[in-house]
């Protein structure tokens, strides 16, 4: 257990030491963010900031992450998964600051190498035999899926990269919510390992490890955010974005706990949410539900700033956290995720 906490902190150390490094050579190499102009005209005081700062995060991570590990099939998809979102998300970053624009990476091709993502972490779920169904809480019974079970993985991968990424608007937002979604699933991944009897070997020894690199990510982002607090000196950018929603996806999906996402990443699911009535909306009655969207940037123009703005998402967050670990925990003995 004690190896858990060691992840975090080399991970959190290893960021706080390297990130003024590493903001400097983003700085040298002109990886500064475009700002998007409309309604948003007070955010021009950020053009510039060095952006793709989830390479930090990733960086970080993974040095904590692989002496670590048992190199369990969880742990190495959940891993695998953050680092091809974060690839993906650093084509889009790079895409933008080649072009000098604010749009990257189109969203077919987005979808299009998530849909790769996802058929690999398929691969890994059919070689760890596990249900295609899912657990419901509360009626506590398990609802059959079959083979449409592949197509929640997808809905899974795309509404948690798209929602982190929506997210991803201002200082330390993005990252915070992430740290505390990440938080919550190492937890559990924790509290398996502790409440089995059989926890020194076989499939729920892999839950050690998947807290091992849920740990290390928890640890690196506690380590970026040091540097993107407001006011932020580095923005995680898709890169860092795209690899937090992915890696809180494949613990979703690993951990099987794919409900409680809705808790865990409630959050994310009210930024993306917020942006489809939006659209829905203004196509249908030619009429806007918020001021803009995604969320936060309502709050914005309703005077809230910037840093309470993050706090209170923080806490929704946490709140929203809170209560799908306690359906968790009071479940859990009747979830049995092999088939």
């Amino acid at each position: 257990m004690a190896r858990v906490l060691v992840a975090a902190l080399v991970a959190m150390i290893i960021a706080i030491l390297s990130g003024p490094t590493f903001i400097a050579y983003l700085r040298r190499k002109e990886f500064g963010q475009h700002i998007r102009e409309e309604g948003l005209e007070h955010h021009a005081v950020k053009r510039g900031t060095p952006t793709a700062g989830g390479l930090l995060i990733i960086g970080a991570a993974t040095i904590a992450f692989l002496p670590l590990s048992l190199y369990t099939t969880p742990a190495l998809t959940i891993f695998g998964t953050a680092l091809a979102c974060g690839a993906v998300g650093f084509l889009d970053d790079f895409i933008k600051l080649r072009h000098q624009r604010s749009l990257g990476l189109s969203g077919r091709w987005k979808m299009l190498l998530l849909l790769a993502i996802t058929v690999a972490v398929g691969v890994a779920a059919h070689h760890q035999q596990l249900r295609h169904a899912v657990f419901v809480p509360i009626v506590d019974t398990w609802l059959p899926l079959g083979p449409l079970w592949y197509g929640l993985l997808f809905l899974i991968i795309a509404g948690s990269v798209n929602g982190v990424n929506l997210t991803d608007g201002l200082d330390g937002l993005a990252a915070g919510t992430g740290i505390i979604a990440l938080s919550t699933f190492t937890a559990m991944a924790v509290t398996i390992f502790i409440r089995s009897s059989t926890a020194t070997h076989g499939r729920v020894q892999n839950r050690l490890d998947v807290a091992f690199i849920g740990a290390a990510l928890v640890g690196a982002g506690v380590g970026f955010l040091w540097f993107n607090a407001f006011p932020a000196e580095v923005f995680m950018g898709d890169t860092g974005a795209m690899a937090i929603g992915g890696a809180i996806a494949a613990m979703a999906i690993m951990l099987k706990v794919e409900l409680l996402l809705l808790f865990v990443g409630g959050i994310f699911a009210i930024e993306a949410l917020s942006v489809m009535l939006q659209v829905l909306s203004f196509k249908r009655w030619g009429r806007r539900i918020f001021l803009i969207a995604p969320l936060h940037h309502h709050f914005e123009m309703k005077a809230w700033s910037e840093t309470k703005i993050m706090v209170r998402f923080w806490i929704v967050t946490a709140i929203l956290c809170a209560a799908g670990f306690a359906l968790f925990y009071k479940y859990y003995p009747q979830i049995r995720p092999h088939a």
